[in-house]
């Protein structure tokens, strides 16, 4: 039996680790050793998130915790090679592009462990990213890629990577995405208060999450987006799941008052921006899969409302995952407040972006990710 080390750090990670780890255990040729890095540590991003995606415990949690991109790496490499010297896998599976995504690569490599990159390819073209740095440095070591895109193979092609190591398979978030829209009829797998929230909104209402440095740490930037947010809220309700990095700068730039923290369970929310603790996976999937218009700086969701058709308005000046504005929903704003006002009016004038679900975003993708994987292990055992 072949042995499969999964590593999942931060919370867009455990959304792809979910259906590859179902996978793989209805294979009895492959044994799954998943470890949690810890890389997010706060309960609302981590923990929760495993009990709602239905991931069982972890095998190793390294309980990183925070610190800087170094430090971060730096604990992540030396926790992670004393699980790989002890399990001594066949393979490691890294997801993403977070540190914890970089730092299990490469102890894998430098162990002569075979490693293989879940969401390979993806490039921004801007090397201020951190993620940019971590999906380079991850495929410049890579054995096995995933694509989930034709211009993610294309990028690994150019850089020189072998043609019959890359694999073009769909995407993990999107099977997670149908396995989760299926679970969150269930009476209890959605909380209490959100579904009270639900159905205190009006048929017309946005959703937003913000965390990237680019957006929240410069205290122009972040003024002028929420003043811009705060004022589309006058018009329709905003639910703002609220980041802790970005509420400690909200807190800190004296842009609390912008926000409405508490609703009457019994009263309609008709307009406001309603902020709150980051909520599990199923709860936000509950309250943005109705929404009308979503606005984020997130990756993950630029995909995932391509694939239920949500327009995406996008807060960033470019994106890794291009197939989202070319055949999907989403649109690129940047800072221009102007481009989103304008946007985010359209929509509500019933002139929506229509867009295409990408090609093998069938939910699918993690069961050809595990024939990948059992294959590319039977040839090199040869």
């Amino acid at each position: 039996m072949k042995k499969v080390i999964l590593v999942a750090g931060a919370r867009p990670n455990f959304m792809k680790i979910a259906p590859i780890l179902r996978s793989i255990e209805n294979h009895q040729d492959l044994n799954a050793v998943l470890v949690h890095t810890g890389q997010h540590y706060d309960d609302n991003m981590s923990e929760a998130f495993f009990s709602g995606l239905g991931i069982r415990k972890p095998d190793y949690h390294l309980d990183i915790g925070s610190g800087t991109h170094a430090v971060q790496t730096a604990s992540i490499m030396v926790k992670f090679e004393e699980v790989c010297l002890k399990e001594m896998p066949d393979i490691v599976v890294v997801v993403g592009d977070v540190n914890s995504t970089i730092a299990a690569g490469l102890v894998a490599k430098k162990l002569h462990i075979k490693l293989a990159h879940v969401e390979a390819g993806l490039r921004s073209r801007d090397r201020q990213m951190p993620e940019e740095i971590n999906r380079l440095a991850t495929d410049a070591i890579t054995d096995l890629f995933f694509t989930t895109e034709d211009d993610g193979t294309q990028n690994l092609l150019a850089e020189g990577h072998a043609k019959d190591s890359v694999c073009f398979v769909g995407h993990v978030m999107i099977d997670n995405l149908f396995y989760q829209l299926g679970k969150i009829g269930n009476a209890d797998a959605v909380s209490p208060s959100v579904r009270s929230l639900k159905e205190c909104l009006s048929n017309r209402y946005l959703c937003m999450t913000l965390h990237r440095p680019s957006n929240v740490d410069d205290r122009r930037v972040l003024t002028k987006l929420m003043e811009t947010v705060n004022g589309i809220a006058k018009e329709v309700p905003i639910i703002f799941p609220c980041h802790p990095r970005t509420r400690s700068r909200i807190e800190e730039f004296g842009l609390g008052d912008l926000f409405v923290e508490k609703w009457a369970a019994s009263a309609p929310v008709s307009n406001g921006i309603v902020m709150m603790d980051p909520l599990n996976y199923n709860d936000f999937l509950y309250l943005w899969k109705d929404c009308t218009v979503m606005l984020t700086d997130s990756g993950g969701l630029q995909e995932e409302t391509t694939a239920l058709g949500v327009p995406c308005l996008t807060l960033r000046q470019n994106t890794e995952r291009p197939v989202t504005v070319e055949v999907g929903t989403n649109i690129l704003i940047g800072n221009d407040m102007g481009k989103l006002r304008l946007e985010v009016k359209k929509v509500l004038n019933g002139k929506k972006k229509n867009g295409r679900i990408p090609d093998l975003w069938d939910g699918k993708t993690s069961e050809r990710i595990v024939g990948h994987i059992l294959r590319y292990l039977e040839e090199s055992s040869f």
